[in-house]
């Protein structure tokens, strides 16, 4: 562990995950968001935000931070929507990662497990508070932007998927 580095923060991911398995890799930084979110069809709410992601505990962990409105940004709101926090790690008993997200501006916690796409994306699935199927998926994955949504199974079709809201990051800076 780098000197300047909190307790939390780790380098690098811990050599015990296989390389093929370390999937939150490319998005270890920090990213700008544009946050939609939907109601049916129809843009409902946009905002800015901000995602900062790193590996963590000894490198056993990747942990992100998402901001909405961003911090330059929340005094300023009359009403900041999240400062939330996801910890994630591998798990090789059921070959995916366990996610459990904190939202404590929205009193949320969401349970997921994660899995690579063959796509080169990103499947979280859980379940919210009144048992509905959640999705949220990372794709269009690139050294330099991504996109993530949040998708609720359909109360009316099972299997099919209601995105409730989208963002576009771009990136603002590396790991490091």
């Amino acid at each position: 562990m780098a000197g300047n580095l909190l307790p939390l923060e780790a380098d690098g991911p811990h050599e015990g995950i296989p390389a093929d398995r370390r999937i939150f890799d490319p998005l270890i930084g920090s990213w700008a968001l544009d946050v939609t979110w939907y109601e049916g069809d129809a843009v409902a709410r946009r905002e800015l935000g901000e995602w900062h992601f790193a590996w963590v505990l000894e490198g056993r962990a990747v942990q992100d931070v998402w901001i909405v409105p961003p911090r330059g940004r929340r005094a300023a709101e009359p009403d900041p929507y999240e400062y939330g926090t996801s910890l994630r790690f591998y798990d090789p008993a059921i070959d995916a990662w366990r996610s459990t997200w904190v939202g404590p501006t929205q009193a949320a916690v969401r349970l997921f497990v994660a899995r690579p796409t063959a796509g080169g994306g990103i499947v979280l699935d859980g379940t919210d508070d009144a048992g509905r199927r959640l999705r949220w998926s990372f794709a269009d994955i690139a050294a330099d932007a991504f996109t993530w949504s949040n998708a609720t199974e359909s109360a009316e079709e099972a299997g099919a998927w209601v995105v409730t809201q989208r963002f576009a990051a771009r990136r603002t800076a590396a790991a490091g």
